[in-house]
């Protein structure tokens, strides 16, 4: 693991579905937890390491993300052949990516892809449900974009069934599989049925993938969709200060997208919770969707996780700023967001005010401090009113009034 500005990066490797090991680097924020995560997608022949790569996830740690960034198979450090692989497999290598997130870390909300990455991760965010926002960097519209980069060997390819190609000064073997698949490929439908927010960001004066392909996937796509100009940067965002732009965009414009806490379930929701096999850290599956609790370092845990009080408070914050929603929409009030910080606690029954009576003011009780910020243009009688309902919260009404039993039995067989 090594530190810089900030940022803790960690080298990981996943499995790309075919037996092979692809190499990653998880970018996270070096003191605080993430408040999201991200997957970046690299672009045609180029690795994880590639400057604007790292700018780009670093740059997006500092806004508190989390961010994988891994190569391709047949690239970089992952194994496998590049001649054996084509933009499906990219695909498939980018979904897999956001398994390994999900089951080691959290599912990731954003796909970030750069050039050909753009185009894989606009195919692949379908197939991950937890992603609720896509970005591009100067990708093309269609994937057999890149075909113009190898347009002299594209007679010997069909001819031959094969040729060795020349890009960026190294040396690699185009089948004609490879063309095959990047003309199968079509994009419109894919990108108009996408339902997720997307971002679109593309220099007007690059000379690699102009800027009328950015033109062409903004007009494919629906709302919500965004376009930035990446003024004065060359297709590769060389320039350190292209890339941290970009990325501080991207921080800005996702954060609209994406919830200010984590998803609670509701009380029908089936949850099965999957013993751990190492330290604390336990998987649990809350009607389809994964999440992954754990204790704290200091706890004996790996803090791969929430802890079991973390994933208590995020239902309880979760429950409140919808239960807001809902009751700002019913009345027509400009509610544009309601943000709920939670801490818990255990404190002596003397200092806990408003606890209800106690025996033994030495004992100690459990106290949940809610913070709730509510962001708009509400009068001071609005938002008094809000505070109220923001108490009349199923799960705060569950927590506080409610009479809990908790019926344990043995599982059949």
């Amino acid at each position: 693991m090594c530190h810089a500005r900030g940022v803790k990066t960690r080298r990981v490797t996943f499995d790309n579905g075919r037996g092979e090991q692809l190499a990653a680097r998880l970018d996270l924020p070096l003191r605080d937890r993430p408040r999201a995560y991200a997957v970046f997608a690299h672009c045609f022949t180029c690795s994880k390491n590639l400057t604007a790569a790292v700018h780009v996830s670093r740059t997006l740690v500092e806004h508190g993300w989390a961010v994988l960034r891994f190569d391709f198979t047949g690239l970089g450090d992952s194994e496998g052949e590049f001649a054996d692989t084509h933009f499906s497999s990219n695909v498939e290598d980018l979904i897999g990516a956001c398994q390994w997130l999900g089951e080691h870390h959290a599912p990731p909300q954003l796909l970030v892809g750069h050039s050909l990455g753009g185009a894989a991760v606009l195919r692949a965010a379908a197939s991950v449900p937890s992603v609720a926002a896509v970005a591009t960097l100067g990708a093309p519209a269609r994937p057999d974009h890149v075909l113009a980069l190898i347009d002299d060997h594209i007679e010997t390819v069909e001819r031959e069934g094969e040729a060795s190609v020349n890009l960026a000064g190294r040396r690699f073997t185009i089948k004609r599989s490879f063309l095959e698949d990047l003309r199968a490929h079509e994009m419109q439908a894919a990108i108009g049925e996408l339902r997720r927010a997307l971002l679109v960001l593309h220099a007007p004066g690059d000379t690699v993938v102009g800027v009328d392909n950015a033109a062409d996937i903004f007009t494919a796509a629906k709302h919500p969709k965004s376009f930035v100009s990446l003024d004065g940067a060359d297709h590769l965002l060389t320039r350190p200060a292209d890339a941290r732009f970009a990325a501080n965009v991207i921080a800005a414009w996702a954060q609209r997208f994406l919830p200010a806490s984590d998803d609670a379930t509701s009380i029908s929701d089936d949850v099965t919770a999957w013993g751990p096999q190492r330290a604390f850290t336990t998987e649990l599956t809350v009607g389809e969707h994964s999440v992954i609790a754990d204790e704290p370092r200091e706890m004996g845990g790996e803090d791969r996780g929430p802890s079991p009080y973390g994933l208590l408070l995020g239902s309880l914050g979760a429950c409140t700023v919808m239960t807001l929603r809902m009751y700002a929409d019913r009345k027509g009030w400009p509610l544009d967001q309601a943000v709920c910080h939670l801490r818990h606690a255990k404190v002596h029954a003397a200092d806990c005010e408003a606890c209800g009576e106690h025996d033994d003011p030495k004992a100690k009780v459990d106290r949940i401090d809610r913070r709730i910020e509510l962001r708009g243009e509400l009068d001071a009688t609005q938002r008094a009113r809000l505070l109220e309902i923001a108490d009349r919260c199923p799960v705060h009404r569950t927590l506080s009034e409610g009479n809990i039993a908790i019926v344990t039995e043995p599982a059949p067989g």
